[in-house]
């Protein structure tokens, strides 16, 4: 069975038309990368159904590494809304294409970036700080 990730590679191989330059994927990628934060802050700033309530943390002087997971947070604050998860998760697709495509032009399976990506996280899990 196609992995899903190859599925959708090989979607965005037949529908790139006008964007198959590698500078116009790259710039495109940064594009849609814009609009995905520009969707977010505008669930903050028009929409209202999200709250950022952003300030430093203070942490204990014997909090260590494994605390840290409970002690931080998202900052967020609300629950997105029909509206602006359906205006995230369209501007999140559209982000991926333009991952998609620029795997495609560098022969990059999007399948062995996730595996890869997955056997880091499980093998230095918290260790990991992204």
């Amino acid at each position: 069975m196609e992995a899903v990730t190859d599925e959708f590679q090989e979607v965005v191989k037949s529908l790139l038309i006008r964007h198959q330059s590698i500078l116009d994927i790259v710039t495109k990628g940064q594009e849609t990368s814009a609009r995905v934060n520009r969707a977010v802050v505008k669930s903050v700033t028009s929409c209202g159904c999200l709250s950022v309530n952003a300030r430093k943390k203070a942490l204990p002087e014997d909090a260590c590494l494994s605390d840290l997971k409970g002690l931080l947070d998202s900052q967020v604050e609300g629950s997105i809304c029909p509206n602006c998860r359906d205006i995230i998760e369209t501007e999140l697709g559209k982000q991926l294409f333009y991952i998609a495509a620029l795997a495609n032009t560098l022969n990059i399976s999007l399948e062995e970036v996730f595996s890869k990506e997955m056997k880091k996280l499980s093998t230095l899990t918290i260790f990991n700080l992204t």
